[in-house]
Parts: structure tokens; sequence; C-alpha cells
């Protein structure tokens, strides 16, 4: 078994691109479930955020895998899947393993270092897990990608290489409105962005918080949290009347705030900033060209960060996956090989008994003493032939190439593949 990762985000596609295949947390589900049905799926998990959809998944067979994910994943794509394929990316086996170490460390993001994904990544294994789609091969990958990502951050200053995607936008925003401090903001959605966003407002930035949410219960308790107000989705345009600042972050797949209920709502011109962080957008991209707004997406960030340069904090995280990353791979490699030298060692131990049985038959006047002595002997003959090949599988494990050495140690031992299937069900390899 191999791990499959097939998936599209802000580093292979525009944002416009990124719209058409986004999923709300229904449409994941979905997804979770359709590629958990493909019959090379053994495992299934999907990380889905703002800039990314991304499927693992735990595969018996490579082409026939990527084919099929690949058609799940632009399953709700507009126009021809053949038009998306060029932003599609795959990565197998240590590839897959490499990838989701560098996502989950924010070193994949599109800013450097926000720890917003070691979340996302948490909420997609345990989606999976709900799902009954997560066995001990992604779970056990997952979790250490989120070692990795927390070991990152508590080791480095990589949350200083990039501000996040909230503090990047506010930024822009009080360029625009003048000041910093002392902003009316409307916050729309509840989830984890959204939260984001109200605790960084909390700080300074904002002399009142207004959450919008479809779900009241949510948008209370957040807006309860930091002493903010709470109102449902309906009530988004008259809100945007009399604030300087909005932050839309919902899952939704359609406009919440188009140009025609922007304009009937706000009456004045005076300047308002807009910060549209959700995938698909939240906002009619013609409300940037009313006077006095200044529209801020994840395009215009996008642009604005994809040049940015890396700094020594960038080389700290690096350093540290790939140490990560080395020792998993070894683990993993030493795994794989173990069943086949269980069920090496199960049939030595079956001669060895074998053939201490038919020498009781034959010498039965031995006595106890002399018995025993041949028995520890013959016992230490096996383990002395049997130890050098077995260390040797597990260090060869470890080194490219194309030859299988444990494949090659179940030919020449003639080893029984059921035995050593058995075994892998055991261990959970």
């Amino acid at each position: 078994m191999s791990v499959l990762v097939v998936g599209i985000s802000h580093n292979s596609a525009p944002v416009s691109v990124l719209e058409q295949v986004a999923r709300d947390s229904e449409g994941t589900a979905k997804l979770i479930r359709d590629v958990a049905d493909n019959e090379h799926v053994v495992e299934a998990a999907v990380l889905s955020t703002c800039n990314r959809i991304e499927v693992y998944a735990e595969v018996d067979r490579f082409h026939g895998s990527v084919e099929g994910i690949s058609r799940m994943l632009l399953a709700n794509a507009p126009g021809s899947p053949e038009d998306y394929v060029p932003h599609l990316y795959v990565h197998y086996d240590d590839g897959a393993v490499s990838h989701l170490f560098h996502v989950a460390s924010g070193l994949d993001s599109m800013v450097v270092g926000e720890s917003q994904i070691l979340g996302q990544a948490r909420e997609a294994l345990r989606l999976g897990q709900e799902a009954g789609t997560v066995g001990p091969a992604l779970n056990s990958l997952f979790q250490q990608a989120l070692r990795v990502g927390k070991r990152s951050h508590a080791e480095t200053d990589i949350d200083r290489a990039g501000a996040s995607l909230v503090s990047s936008a506010l930024g822009r925003a009080a360029e625009h409105l003048g000041r910093s401090t002392d902003l009316k903001a409307l916050v729309v959605g509840a989830g984890a962005m959204a939260g984001l966003a109200v605790a960084t407002l909390s700080r300074g930035p904002a002399s009142s918080i207004v959450v919008a949410n479809r779900t009241p219960e949510r948008a209370q308790r957040l807006a309860d949290h930091y002493g903010g107000r709470a109102v449902g989705l309906p009530d988004i345009a008259a809100e945007v009347a009399d604030v300087d600042l909005v932050i839309t972050c919902t899952d939704s797949t359609g406009i919440q705030l188009d140009v025609e209920r922007f304009r009937a709502a706000r009456g004045n011109r005076r300047p308002v900033a807009i910060i549209d962080l959700a995938l698909p957008r939240d906002v009619d991209p013609a409300v940037g060209d009313e006077p006095g707004v200044c529209l801020i997406d994840l395009a215009t960030l996008a642009t604005e960060l994809e040049h940015s340069g890396e700094r020594s904090e960038v080389g700290d995280v690096r350093r540290i996956v790939g140490q990560e990353l080395q020792a998993f791979l070894a683990a993993r490699h030493a795994a794989a090989v173990t069943p086949t030298v269980v069920a090496l060692r199960t049939m030595a131990t079956g001669v060895v008994e074998t053939e201490l049985q038919r020498l009781a038959s034959r010498l039965p006047g031995l006595d106890d003493a002399a018995r025993a002595e041949i028995e520890h002997a013959v016992r230490r003959v096996a383990d002395k032939l049997l130890h050098q090949p077995t260390v040797r599988v597990k260090e060869l494990a470890n080194e490219t190439g194309a030859v299988s050495y444990a494949a090659a140690l179940a030919e020449l031992f003639s080893l029984d593949p059921e035995a050593v299937d058995a075994v892998t069900r055991v261990e959970g390899v």
C-alpha cells in the first residue's frame, strides 16, 4: 500500500480556478465518501482550506487511483475537467509524506508560517475518522504531520516569517481608511478564520465588532467571547451601512454581498474596507468598483505575497521538516519489511521445532540436560543465521532504488504470501 495525494492549491492555480473546485462542508464530506468508495482506495481524508483542497488516500494501485480521485475532485467544477487537470498536482508515497509535512509546518501556505493550517489538518483527520475512512496508515501520517507542525512553531519564529492573512489584509485596510484603530467591524462567518479575524480585531483595531452567521448560535458564541454583537446573515446589508471594515470568511458557495445590496445599504460614500477571505468569494467583485471601497480578496493577497522572500525562520523549519521526514520514512520503510522478517522467523521457528521433535523420536533415551543443551544450540544457530539478513533488509529498505529486498527475501526462502499478509494485517502495516 502507498499514500497518494491529489490536490489543487494557490501554488498551482489562480483564485478564479480554485473558486470553481471549492467545496463547502457538505461537499467535502461527500468527496471523502466518494473517494473511499474507489476500488483501489483503502483509506481516505480530505484537507480543504480557503486556498487548497487535497485528497489523501492509501491506495493499492497508482494509475487507477489518480484517475478516479482526480475525476471526483473536479466533479463539481463547471465546464470540462480537462480545463482543470493542468492545475492539479500529484504526490506519491514518500513524496506524499513530504508534501503533508511541508503543508502542516506552514511552508506551503499562501502566507508562509501561518498556523491556521494546523487546525485545518486536524479537522481533516477528524472528519476522516468520523466517516470511518481513516485507518492506521493515514492516522499515523496525519498525527506525525501535526507533531511536525507543532514542533516548527515551538522551536522557531516561523509565525513571524509572514503575517497571517487577516493581519496582512488589515494592513492594507488601514492604509485605505487612514487609521488602524477605532474601527467599527463586521465579520461574516463563525469558523476558524472568522475566529482568528475577531480575535485579531479585538486586540486593538476594532472599537466594536458584529458577527454574522447563518447559524445564530455560533455567531452568538463567537461574539460573546470577544464582547461583540451577533446578527443573522439577512442582517448583513443593514450592518454594512454603519461599519468601517467588513471581513467575510464563510464556507458558503454563493455570493453573500452583491453590488445591488451593497449600494442599497450604503447610502453614503464614506471609505469602507472589505476583506474577502472566502473561497469561493463571498463578495461580488463589482463591489470593489464602488466609490470609497477598497476590496481586498485572496487573489489580491496572493499577488502581493507570492514574491515575498524567505527568512532564516523558514530555513530553520525546512531543517526540522527534513529531520522529521527522514526519521518517519526510515520507520515507515522498516515497518514495510517487518511482515517479511516476522514470516521468515516464524518459518525458521517451525523448522527448528520440527527437527527437535524428529531428534526426540530418534533419541528417546536422551537425558534432559543434554536435550536442553541441544535445543539451545539449534535455536542459537537459527538465530545467528537469520540475524544478519534481517538486519540488512531493514537497512536496505531505506535506500532508494527499484529493488524490493523484502520481496527478494520472501522469494529466496519461499515464504508463504498468505503468512506475510497475515502479519501485515495484524501489524497494521
